[in-house]
């Protein structure tokens, strides 16, 4: 099985950079408030020095179409992922706009409704994804908290209806191989589990999380 890897919450051309030697196939940057927030002067800085063969999302929070557009084109992203409830017309507005290479993914926190929120997706020609993450009370991503995966292989990830489905929340080297063979996701999103603090990536953990991952989905 080929797995899609992003490592996410990158605030450094260092981290990116180890992201992408680590063998990620994309990094992610988050445009809203968190440890882990940058702005488009310094993400635009760091993807100018990135290969090309990396994927690069921005993930945003409560944002417009105009403010993502001009992030998009500054940065030179290649995707985003809309964490937050919008519109069901509002990636087709996207793709209007920025054109049928971008990659977008959709957020849901796993939960009672998660299945019907997958089911509205699927029908959506301009979803490409949909991350499937946990959510605390003071946290809608990077939580360090995993779902129950059990549970979400015989409802959710069961039944993918033909989505990319790409798990997050809680992941890290020491769990990536039981989340793959309970799962068996199309992609992973990891943030805390790779890093040595908030905002910063720990390089042997970055190595080890993509090795255990890529090892898993192959066997």
């Amino acid at each position: 099985m080929s797995l899609w890897i992003k490592i996410c919450g990158n605030t450094s051309l260092e981290d990116a950079r180890l992201a992408v030697e680590a063998g990620a196939d994309a990094v992610g940057f988050v445009f809203a408030q968190s440890p882990r927030r940058v702005t488009v002067v310094e993400v635009a800085a760091i993807t100018a020095q990135l290969p090309e063969t990396i994927e690069k999302i921005g993930v945003f929070v409560d944002a417009g179409l105009d403010e993502i557009e001009a992030t998009v084109r500054t940065c030179g992203l290649t995707g985003v992922q809309l964490h937050f409830e919008a519109t069901l017309d509002f990636p087709a507005r996207l793709r209007e706009r920025l054109g049928p290479g971008l990659r977008i993914l959709r957020v849901v926190h796993y939960g009672a409704g998660t299945s019907g929120d997958i089911a509205a997706h699927a029908v959506n020609a301009d979803v490409d994804g949909v991350l499937v993450d946990s959510r605390t009370v003071t946290l809608v991503g990077g939580t360090g908290v995993a779902f129950d995966w059990a549970e979400a292989r015989g409802t959710v990830f069961g039944d993918a209806r033909g989505l990319k489905l790409v798990a997050a929340g809680g992941l890290a080297p020491g769990n990536v191989a039981e989340a793959i063979a309970v799962l068996r996701p199309w992609g992973l999103d990891v943030v805390s589990g790779v890093e040595s603090a908030p905002g910063r990536k720990d390089p042997a953990k970055m190595r080890e999380f993509v090795h255990r991952a890529r090892e898993s989905a192959s066997g």
